[in-house]
């Protein structure tokens, strides 16, 4: 069952973000990409800079990239795409890598790295996870960011 997205009051001091999202199937990544953007400004990010690559399958390449070279570090990458399943298994395997490599970037580079590249079965899920704004997936993606930044910047604090 599809739950809404909790409203929270993000608090958030300063913070550099990063968003990843593909143009393919721009209606439902734009919409995304707007609720995050949105939800990062009200925390209070320093920064939030956005980068367009073509598909989903792009998109473990550049967050690995900023990840290991963008100066000041960033405090979470928030990749945002959306893969619809058609007649064969190519939707599934594209998937499958991305999560892999995403997965493999966050633990090498301890940079959170918000995996929302969705794999959905039809328009319908499409439309339900990204144009609500009940059930925005780019604002929860944002708000694990803003969370996930709050805990590692607290790792930091413990280990100095």
């Amino acid at each position: 069952m599809l739950q809404k997205v909790k409203k929270t009051k993000p608090n958030l001091t300063g913070g550099y973000f990063a968003i990843v999202a593909s143009t393919y199937n721009a209606r439902y990544v734009d919409s995304m990409l707007r609720a995050a953007k949105k939800e990062l400004q009200q925390a209070g990010a320093q920064k939030v800079q956005v980068v367009r690559v073509p598909g989903a399958y792009e998109i473990p390449v550049v967050a690995a990239k900023l990840a290991r070279n963008s100066s000041p570090p960033l405090s979470a990458i928030i990749c945002l795409g959306l893969i619809l399943r058609g007649a064969t298994t190519h939707a599934q395997h594209i998937g499958e890598a991305v999560s892999n490599a995403l997965a493999l970037l966050q633990i090498q580079t301890e940079v959170p790295i918000i995996h929302e590249v969705l794999l959905l079965e039809n328009e319908q899920q499409a439309k339900e996870r990204c144009l609500s704004k009940e059930h925005n997936r780019g604002m929860e993606a944002a708000q694990t960011a803003i969370e996930m930044a709050r805990v590692m910047k607290t790792l930091e604090n413990d280990e100095g």
